[in-house]
């Protein structure tokens, strides 16, 4: 036991004591805050290109629905935009609709035109339009197009079944802000569902960041103790399962103290700040004018939810408990080859559940009780990342985390018995790399 406490103590003191940790620790949930956040800001102001209006339409509807959605195009235009960037108009009949579109296309491929909007009687109906162009891709521009043509042809069947005119475009251009707010098993509001969404999706980036690379710097020691031959006088003294162990849990601390430093100053920030600025806005919507302007708002701004005692305490234990899998078999990893470039083949497939991980962020934050997003945060090697996620943007039983937690602890402890005995022979084996049998060797021989 002694023996272990100075190796942790050793790896500990070696990272704590470093200026990239003091960096990282204070710049650390800024950086992945933006890269979280400025995406989504960025997405919420994402307007169609000034080329968005450049296309041919298409109008084989026999009611010149056509002409409208042009002038609608046209009417988003800036003023004193070129001929060149406004929509062109063609009428022609159902028959004639394939010669046209494919006259339209070799336009569009010799960049005269950016793209081909075809109208035909299914739109008229309701049901759909067909758009080719060379900015199919951009989300915006096609949202932006699919808004203009919905708009009209609403209108025109509007106008068509006797209303107004002067009362159809008020109505057909109306669009409604929804405020979404969650409601927990209590029955308490859990503040708004942007809001718990951005913090779920910024907890399962953190759990997935620290835990990919506190595990490669698990790696990394090995590997540079394995190449400089300091693991032999090492092993000397203390046994290797000693030596992974205490490698292991010093270098788990230092991310422990790093998780610690965030969610305090976290929930500090939730106690001692938000407060204040809630008071701030309560003075600043006291006239009529600031509510009407909050409600204009209402589209980009959102609530912050309330962050349980028990998600925090989730985050935590999911990521010693996900730290300890993964770094477990980065110690093996690192154990069984001579180079940093075996060990980045080697640490591959014990990335590939993590990567799986990230891979499946954004499927639990849009729809978090789905089958999939179930058993992604229920199964052991993703779970560490996305049960906490689940946690927090849906209510879960204590019978169901408990599972996942039973799960994820025999994993670890399977993980764990299988790296030390990978660990204790391929530490000071050299040479090419083992295959599967000679891994199964090793584990035999360990035992």
């Amino acid at each position: 036991m002694h023996k272990l406490l100075v190796v942790v103590k050793r790896e500990f003191l070696e990272r704590v004591r470093t200026r990239a940790f003091l960096i990282t620790t204070l710049l650390g949930p800024v950086f992945f805050a933006a890269l979280m956040i400025f995406p989504a800001w960025l997405a919420l102001r994402q307007k169609g290109s000034d080329t968005v209006a450049a296309v041919t339409v298409l109008d084989a509807t026999g009611t010149r629905v056509g002409d409208r959605v042009a002038r609608a195009l046209a009417d988003s235009l800036p003023a004193g935009a070129p001929a060149s960037s406004r929509p062109v108009v063609q009428h022609v009949a159902p028959a004639e609709l394939p010669a046209a579109e494919r006259a339209a296309t070799a336009a569009v491929v010799r960049k005269e035109r950016q793209g081909v909007l075809v109208l035909d009687s299914a739109t008229t109906a309701g049901r759909s339009a067909r758009y080719a162009g060379r900015n199919a891709s951009s989300m915006a521009d096609v949202q932006h197009l699919r808004d203009v043509v919905r708009r009209e042809v609403l209108t025109a069947r509007l106008e068509q079944a006797g209303f107004p005119a002067d009362r159809v475009a008020p109505i057909a251009g109306a669009r409604l802000h929804l405020s979404a707010t969650s409601i927990t098993d209590s029955g308490a509001g859990g503040g708004g569902g942007v809001g718990s969404a951005i913090v779920a999706m910024v907890v399962a980036f953190l759990l997935y960041m620290t835990i990919l690379l506190y595990g490669q710097n698990v790696l990394r020691s090995v590997i540079e103790e394995k190449t400089t031959r300091v693991a032999e006088v090492i092993v000397a003294s203390v046994r290797p399962d000693v030596l992974m162990a205490g490698k292991v849990f010093g270098v788990g601390a230092v991310g422990l103290l790093q998780q610690l430093i965030w969610f305090g100053g976290a929930a500090a920030v939730a106690v001692y700040v938000m407060p204040f600025l809630h008071l701030g806005e309560r003075a600043g919507a006291a006239g009529a004018a600031a509510q009407a302007a909050q409600a204009a708002d209402a589209t980009t701004s959102f609530v912050m939810p309330e962050i349980s005692f028990a998600v925090v305490a989730s985050a935590v234990l999911f990521f010693l408990l996900g730290y300890l899998l993964y770094s477990a078999l980065f110690a093996a990893a690192g154990a069984m080859v001579n180079s940093d470039q075996e060990a980045q083949q080697a640490a591959f497939p014990v990335m590939l559940p993590l990567i799986g991980s990230a891979v499946f962020i954004q499927t639990v934050v849009q729809n978090p009780e789905a089958g999939v997003s179930r058993f992604m945060a229920w199964f052991p090697l993703t779970a560490p990342v996305l049960m906490p996620m689940r946690m927090a943007l849906v209510s879960t039983t204590p019978l169901e985390v408990g599972l996942v937690v039973l799960g994820l602890v025999a994993t670890v402890l399977a993980a764990l018995w299988l790296a030390a005995r990978i660990y204790r022979v391929g530490l000071l084996m050299y040479g090419k790399r083992p295959s599967v049998g000679e891994l199964a060797r090793w584990v035999r021989q360990a035992a």
